[in-house]
């Protein structure tokens, strides 16, 4: 599915060494990152204001007009609601809730291109399942489960650290430095708790794979300009089509709309997903069906002024059902998620 700054967002996900269950942003998401590139706003001149989501005709584009010495966040809030019901009707629920804090440093402005310090602030998250709650949070002690303490680790090496990045005025990312120092104390940690000679290297190797220039590089790139290369008008439709299988039977559809310029925000509708869709296979006899659909909604509000995102609420929601029969009877478990992806929550 479109992966959101949020929900986001493999440099969040990857913060907390967890790979996200989502899939890569459509070519043409990627298409409209390359816009003319402008003049940044001169700091120095505060009467002149030059807006990166302007007006001209009617059409609003979209770039990033981001102001040296300014620090520009980005917080990350998501919940989960998970419950399935057995064949027997009993119902259990678990919900997780997460917050990831990161903050962009403007260091300096050169010919349209932003010298940006990545600042990596801090995690937590939270489980709840069967009646029990387990927490993991960077900014107090580490939890007493010993099960949790690598991650806790880990999140812990991880805040305070920086990564430093070029980026353009059309969000496209030139280059990301600083992750040798993440590498170096990942390794030792991974050293300290994992004694298995294979596991621990399996272990760094799918960190280094999943946090690097290239896959954060994607991410920003496709992520941070949400309106289309050619711009779009009040109440003006678009949409994104993409694989949501590997084989390309099944298309994730997100449709977005221009709802309105006011007071400096510019809001987007978001709505989607991928149509109920049924898999039937016969095995020996016993034949499963797994029925399934997503749907997604929510709004986009980018700051007028410097194109930045001000604040997202996505909502998406999967509902699963698998049924086994053998043509006399029959038995059904049903799932169902619910995740709720706030950028920048409002305070």
């Amino acid at each position: 599915m479109k992966k959101y700054l949020t929900t986001a967002f493999a440099v969040i996900a990857l913060f907390s060494c967890n790979k996200k269950e989502t899939t890569t942003v459509s070519e043409a998401q990627s298409d409209s990152l390359q816009t003319s590139v402008g003049t940044a706003p001169d700091s120095t001149t505060p009467n002149t204001i030059k807006l990166a989501i302007e007006d001209s005709a009617g059409i609003y584009t979209q770039r990033l007009f981001l102001q040296k010495g300014q620090t520009y966040p980005l917080v990350t809030y998501q919940r989960n609601v998970q419950s399935m019901t057995g064949p027997d009707g009993k119902k259990a629920t678990a919900t997780s809730n997460s917050t990831d804090e990161m903050s962009f440093l403007v260091n300096s402005v050169e010919n349209g291109v932003y010298a940006i310090t990545i600042n990596l602030l801090g995690k937590s998250s939270s489980q709840t399942a069967n009646g029990k709650t387990v927490r993991i949070d960077t900014r107090t002690s580490a939890p007493k489960e010993p099960e949790l303490k690598m991650m806790y680790e880990i999140n812990k090496a991880l805040a305070g650290k920086k990564l430093q990045m070029q980026m353009d005025q059309t969000g496209k990312v030139l280059s990301i430095k600083g992750f040798e120092p993440i590498y170096n104390e990942i390794n030792k940690l991974a050293t300290t708790h994992i004694k298995d000679a294979e596991q621990r290297k399996g272990f760094i190797q799918s960190f280094q794979a999943n946090f690097n220039e290239k896959t954060i590089n994607e991410q920003f790139s496709k992520n941070l300009i949400v309106l289309p290369k050619t711009g779009a008008k009040i109440g003006q439709k678009w949409s994104e089509t993409e694989n949501a299988s590997q084989d390309g039977s099944s298309k994730f559809t997100t449709h977005y709309t221009l709802d309105e310029v006011k007071d400096g925000k510019v809001k987007i509708t978001v709505r989607g997903g991928i149509p109920r869709k049924s898999d039937k296979r016969t095995q020996e006899g016993i034949t499963q069906t797994i029925t399934s659909e997503l749907s997604q909604t929510g709004s986009i509000f980018l700051d007028q002024e410097s194109g930045w995102i001000k604040n997202q609420n996505i909502t998406v929601k999967t509902d699963q059902t698998e049924t086994l029969s053998d043509g006399k009877q029959s038995q059904s478990l049903k799932s169902s998620n619910t995740a709720t992806i706030i950028v920048n929550p409002e305070k």
